[in-house]
């Protein structure tokens, strides 16, 4: 966890993430990322220099109409002394069975953003935290180009006016490795997705061609994502 404490730390100075009298709500699917994120912002919530509290928000697509199992999340938020809160939600029903979506991640990730943003507000939230780690940063930077054709990311740190909420990103500088190697070492019980296009998507597809030219060429990875930075697409720039 010492690591992960320091990659969080890192990224919340760098991009000004949190702010005194923060209440983050922390979208926890209940995969690798989202409950190592959870435990690590909790724990760095003794020792930060600004002083926040959080509170984890589930969101349950019920894939194949049925109620997911999320108490592995609910018993790792009472060990945390964290608010939980589960919401039972149609998006799986509405994405595949009703709208046949033949590209599904689109629809189904923007109705989850609604629906987090909507239920970070219910809980008297000003930021919500979502899990994305570094590899998921360089994978979208290389989606948007290849398929896209254009240059961009997620942003580590945006407001949404619409809504009047903060969406950050702590974990954009812990490797993804690292974030599975803490969650093993921690026993966290991780909720494996029941998604029909799980590892069938242009995301899973990106990781594979970087894995290969990682493979052939090691560190190209670090030097893509320099390049972002020193680029400073969406807010990836360094402080002055």
């Amino acid at each position: 966890m010492q690591k992960i404490l320091g990659y969080i730390r890192r990224a919340c100075q760098e991009f000004d993430l949190i702010e005194d009298g923060d209440k983050i709500a922390v979208g926890v699917s209940g995969g690798k990322d989202s409950l190592v994120l959870l435990a690590g912002l909790a724990h760095m919530r003794r020792f930060y220099e600004k002083k926040y509290e959080i509170a984890a928000v589930s969101l349950d697509p019920r894939f194949g109409g049925e109620d997911g199992d999320y108490s592995p999340v609910e018993r790792l938020c009472r060990e945390l002394d964290v608010e939980f809160k589960l919401i039972r939600t149609d998006i799986a029903e509405i994405v595949f069975d009703i709208r046949k979506e033949p590209s599904p991640c689109s629809l189904c990730a923007k109705m989850r953003r609604g629906a987090l943003h909507d239920a970070a507000k219910s809980l008297g939230c000003n930021k919500l935290a979502l899990g994305h780690n570094n590899d998921d940063a360089i994978e979208t930077f290389m989606m948007n180009l290849l398929h896209e054709g254009r240059i961009g990311c997620f942003a580590p740190i945006s407001y949404l006016s619409r809504k009047d909420i903060t969406v950050i990103r702590p974990l954009v500088f812990a490797p993804e490795h690292i974030v599975a190697s803490c969650a093993r070492r921690n026993s966290f019980e991780i909720i494996k997705s029941k998604c029909p296009a799980d590892k069938h998507t242009s995301r899973q597809s990106a990781k594979e061609l970087l894995a290969a030219l990682e493979r052939e060429d090691k560190g190209t990875k670090q030097r893509i994502f320099g390049a972002m930075r020193k680029a400073g697409i969406d807010r990836w720039g360094y402080k002055e």
